[in-house]
């Protein structure tokens, strides 16, 4: 009866445990998150429904901020597409702040509400002070009828209301991806699956969003109705912000764990006071006064691993520590955790991976530049239909939603079961050197049309600007589309990836550096076009890229950026060789679970 009785109370206090998360999630009210009631894809759908609406309000602006600023406020080509360049890139700047308060202080629910709420008061004011101000006479900015001009404050509120769009959007997005996933518990089998699916859905609904914004409100705004086409992006912003709010009880979250640049720090400045002390393999390490704190601080344990071992020295007691000893614990700056000392690893170990994703976005880039221009160069009419160049990014967006579904339903399932492992198909890491080498398929078939559209132009030696070729524009359907399956193996992997790999209290860092790699890939792909453009102009050589491509040899950039992208890939299978995984204390922590590249 004894025996009986004390299984049946294991049982139920098995029972108990399995009803909460086990990674270290926390409800609405600070207590453990219960599996039924809180996150899976009931959040996670509100989540991704959330980021739809976003995305949506975010390219309504800046799909045609561009002809905004050349139609309404009488700027040049050139000046405009700077302050384009600038403004986008500020946008992925504030991408570290808002991870920055989320990792440290306000958590990532509190950080989403914050930039969500002045994401659209800078829509409403944008739409409220072009409708005033700057849309004058009323239906000027079109094709036909030129705006009047404007005072400097009228032009300064303008750019006050865009930036703080493009503040709200940058702080928002990476921690709504990281609030997505951690709505799905790793150390539990079933959500774990979900979670990575949850990466997968999270870049369609980005991609649906900005496929409405291209197509519907780009049309608005590209006919003179700028204010019903900003006030429309304000309406999916609010809208998205008040969906997000009300899913406010069935969110999961992490607890923010604290300023990370002075935990850094900490660890360099301990190590360093102990370079010259001799360790051995039996050295103890110290873990913390408190196992409890991993669970205080919003993170599960992190394991001691081998590498980098200059930095493990912070973590060695030295007789001289014990002096240091008050109130219970040691001073950081003298000896730290072993933790916090892998949080250090993790994210060194992090960067070699991240920087090969610039040149890949240097690729990506070039869909919403010099694919326009080549695009502009061809037959875009049928009948009496013109088929706007920038739109063939459709074809994008169609590519990323098939490959998700081919991935997701296909290629996964097949791959999980040649490799006879439950831990699912390809890891993050062989799915981003598959989207490199499908990156470099999509340069050299965008040089091959480039080659052909030259073949089938119209010579014309006085245009300034490129005279149509009689090729028609549909020849670069396959360049767009093998642009979006890399996009499904790059950024969603990228995406799964720096989430896993990132210490707990750092995740939403580790999605900023998904954006940032996007950033820098434009300032990259600018600064190459500069060297080419200055290297291949001569006397009597107007270079690759100038005003009349039909005089150019783009199809030599295109095949510069392939062969970069193959020495890039290159260098990523070595860094993803050497890449050794984050390993924390959970219940499926084996060698399985982490992410090797192997050839």
């Amino acid at each position: 009866m004894t025996i009986v009785a004390v299984t049946k109370q294991r049982k139920n206090m098995k029972e108990i445990d399995d009803s909460y998360t086990m990674d270290g999630t926390v409800d609405c009210r600070g207590h453990p998150a219960d599996r039924q009631h809180t996150g899976n894809w009931f959040a996670g759908t509100i989540i991704l429904v959330n980021q739809g609406l976003a995305t949506l309000a975010f390219f309504g602006v800046g799909v045609n901020l561009v002809l905004f600023l050349t139609r309404v406020l009488g700027q040049n080509n050139a000046d405009a597409a700077n302050e384009v360049s600038k403004w986008t890139g500020t946008v992925y700047i504030f991408s570290l702040v808002g991870a920055f308060l989320s990792d440290s202080y306000w958590g990532r629910f509190k950080t989403c509400a914050i930039f969500q709420i002045i994401f659209a008061m800078g829509l409403a004011s944008l739409s409220l002070s072009s409708y005033l101000f700057l849309i004058r006479p009323k239906g000027c900015g079109d094709r036909t009828t030129q705006c009047g001009k404007h005072s400097s404050m009228e032009i300064g509120l303008f750019y006050l209301s865009t930036y703080l769009v493009a503040l709200g959007y940058g702080g928002y997005q990476p921690n709504i991806a990281t609030l997505g996933a951690d709505q799905f518990d790793d150390e539990y089998p079933k959500e774990a699956h979900s979670k990575v699916a949850f990466f997968s859905y999270f870049y369609l609904a980005m991609n649906i969003g900005s496929l409405f914004s291209n197509t519907l409100l780009g049309y608005i705004e590209d006919g003179g109705m700028w204010a019903l086409g900003f006030w429309a992006s304000a309406g999916s912003a609010f809208s998205a912000l008040v969906l997000f709010l009300a899913g406010t009880p069935r969110y999961r979250h992490f607890k923010p764990s604290g300023n990370p640049v002075a935990r850094f720090c900490q660890v360099f400045v301990a190590a360093v006071r102990k370079w010259k002390t001799e360790m051995t393999l039996d050295d103890e390490l110290y873990e913390g006064e408190d196992e409890k704190e991993c669970s205080a601080n919003g993170g599960r344990k992190i394991l001691h691993t081998k590498g980098l071992e200059f930095l493990d020295r912070a973590a060695y007691v030295k007789s001289n520590d014990c002096s240091d000893h008050e109130n219970g614990q040691y001073n950081l700056w003298h000896l730290c955790p072993i933790k916090q000392v892998e949080e250090v690893k993790c994210i060194l170990r992090l960067l070699p991976i991240w920087l090969c994703t610039i040149i890949y976005s240097v690729v990506f880039t070039q869909m919403a530049s010099l694919f326009v221009e080549q695009g502009a160069a061809m037959k875009t009419t049928i009948s009496n239909f013109r088929i706007p160049a920038a739109s063939m990014s459709s074809f994008d967006i169609l590519s990323v939603a098939a490959f998700v579904f081919i991935y997701r339903r296909v290629l996964d399932p097949i791959v999980s079961r040649m490799r006879k492992t439950g831990s699912g198909g390809l890891s993050e890491l062989h799915r981003m050197g598959i989207g490199l080498i499908i990156a470099v398929l999509a340069m050299i078939s965008a040089g091959i049309v480039e080659c052909y559209r030259l073949k089938y132009a119209k010579d014309c030696t006085h245009c300034r600007a490129s005279s149509p070729s009689t090729l028609s524009i549909f020849w670069q359907v396959p360049q767009y589309v093998l642009i979006g399956a890399s996009e499904v193996f790059m950024y969603v992997g990228q995406l799964e990836f720096f989430n896993a790999q990132a210490p707990d209290g750092l995740k939403s860092f580790g999605s900023a550096l998904c954006m940032t790699s996007i950033s820098l890939g434009n300032y990259v792909s600018s600064l190459l076009v500069t060297i080419v453009m200055k290297i291949s102009t001569e006397d009597h050589m107007p270079g690759w890229i100038p005003g009349n491509l039909n005089k150019g040899h783009l199809d030599r950039f295109f095949f510069l950026l392939a062969a970069l992208t193959m020495i890039d890939l290159i260098v990523y299978i070595g860094c993803a060789k050497w890449y050794q995984g984050i390993k924390r204390e959970g219940k499926f922590e084996d060698d399985d679970n982490q992410d090797e590249f192997k050839v």
